[in-house]
């Protein structure tokens, strides 16, 4: 099963009260890919410029991710700069510098158009329409945005939503876009939008997913150590999507089963900077870490 994910590819800079990084690799179709690339296959859309070291590109190729679709073009590439307290649930910025991404309009080469699972990251819900407007019926599309969309293109992401099938967002970005305090109410009123799911990161207290009839809760993967959040949310969607994608089937069962698996792959994530964690975990580390899920949230 192909994946089709659209987004950014960053440098970014670092500090947590764990360590600080300079100039690695991010953006979230970055941190999407290497996740979803341990279960499927995986084609990315984005745009670099020339200063975008080479050796970042043969990561993702190494790990089968189909990087035809990464433009490069004259200029510098997307940088974010940040630093998280202690309090690792918020992201403080200390300068984006948007470069080349800032007149990014993603083209869809034709060997991607017929992808079956969509990802549509985090970019202006002007793009993802047009990402939308590219693809041919894809079998299920997943969508986040940020309180920043929400803010100064409303009417534009309310006609994505309208449009895929599940909405990834964290708990501030629901209660934003609904102007509603309650997240249960607030992911029913998403819900009346048009998507048949919506899933709710929720960081350090873990994940909520809801249809019109059926809720799940699950709780974060306890950790000694984390290091970096920076991320986690598109890791999760990684795991998520690209497990989703091995099922003939996309039944409550498999949607739950999902959820387990991008919340293992957050967990990885957030153990180092970057994508380092990520780069030498094997399907045996993730299966693991799977069923020690599955043992503490066991009860009769």
């Amino acid at each position: 099963m192909s994946i089709l994910v659209v987004g950014s590819v960053a440098l970014d800079s670092v500090k947590t009260p764990f360590g600080e990084r300079e100039e690695v690799l991010g953006g979230s179709a970055v941190f999407f890919s290497v996740a979803a690339s341990l279960f499927s296959e995986v084609r990315v859309v984005a745009v670099v410029g020339e200063d975008f070291p080479e050796e970042h590109l043969e990561f993702l190729q190494s790990r089968g991710v189909d990087i035809r679709g990464i433009q490069r073009e004259p200029g510098k590439t997307f940088r974010w700069k940040g630093y998280y307290d202690y309090d690792l649930n918020e992201a403080h910025t200390l300068e984006t510098q948007l470069n080349v991404f800032e007149s990014f309009e993603p083209d869809i080469p034709e060997a991607y158009r017929d992808s079956e699972y969509v990802f549509l990251a985090n970019i202006d819900p002007e793009l993802q329409l047009k990402v939308l407007e590219q693809v041919r019926k894809p079998r299920l599309v997943l969508c986040d945005t940020m309180n920043y969309w929400i803010e100064n293109k409303r009417k534009e992401l309310i006609d994505v939503i309208s449009k895929v099938d599940i909405m990834l967002l964290n708990d501030s970005e629901t209660r934003e876009l609904v102007q509603e305090a309650n997240l249960i109410l607030a992911a029913r009123r998403i819900l009346d939008l048009g998507p048949s799911r919506v899933i709710i990161k929720k960081g350090e207290h873990g994940v909520l997913m809801f249809s019109h009839d059926s809720y799940f809760s699950l709780p974060a993967y306890p950790l000694e150590f984390v290091f970096d959040p920076t991320g986690a949310g598109d890791s999760f969607g990684g795991g998520f999507l690209g497990s989703l994608s091995r099922y003939d089937l996309i039944r409550e069962e498999e949607l739950r089963r999902s959820i387990v698996y991008g919340s293992v792959l957050a967990s990885f994530n957030v153990e180092d900077f970057s994508c380092e964690r990520l780069r030498n975990i094997t399907f045996e580390d993730i299966d693991k870490r799977y069923y020690e899920f599955l043992s503490m949230t066991k009860f009769e």
